[in-house]
């Protein structure tokens, strides 16, 4: 019992480094066009400067961090944090954290498009319209995929709470 909790308690720390660096990521692509990268990028990008592509670097290296981040982050809740679900949860408990998981697939999903989308900007091909529209949606993709981001965590956080609660009740009960 004393490691789920501790499970949990590691959990709501990730929760709260991983919706920030979002936050900084979002930022990153809509503080009036210029991408700050996450926390060390400090290069601008705007459509149109000359200097975009650095910008774009700095935010895909910034990006596959968080990404890397958030698979193992998702991979914890999948494994460890399932099976001690499974174990001192009941099944309402278990069937609502496997509905949540449900929701990594689409974030999942929603990254390698970003992914994608910041290497298509990268690349070079497309025209300077093309180029622009495209960053102006992906910048919108970002903060769009940091909300779903941000209302899925803090559904995992009222559901881990709930766990948490119960095994303190249990332990005080003893």
């Amino acid at each position: 019992m004393v490691e789920t909790l501790a499970l949990i308690d590691q959990i709501f720390e990730e929760h709260k480094l991983i919706i920030k660096r979002v936050q900084n990521l979002e930022q990153a692509a809509n503080d009036a066009g210029v991408l700050l990268g996450l926390e060390r990028a400090k290069e601008q990008f705007m459509p149109g400067r000359f200097d975009q592509r650095q910008g774009l670097q700095n935010l895909q290296e910034s990006f596959a961090t968080i990404d890397k981040e958030l698979q193992a982050h998702f991979n914890r809740e999948e494994t460890a944090l399932l099976t001690a679900f499974e174990k001192h949860g009941d099944k309402e408990l278990a069937s609502a954290l496997y509905s949540l998981f449900l929701e990594h697939e689409d974030l999942r999903n929603r990254f390698a498009h970003s992914r994608e989308h910041i290497a298509e900007l990268i690349g070079g091909g497309l025209s300077r319209q093309l180029w622009e529209a495209s960053a102006h949606d992906m910048r919108a993709y970002i903060s769009h995929t940091r909300k779903l981001l941000g209302a899925h965590a803090e559904n995992e956080q009222k559901l881990l709470q709930t766990l948490r609660s119960e095994l303190v009740r249990r332990e005080t009960k003893k």
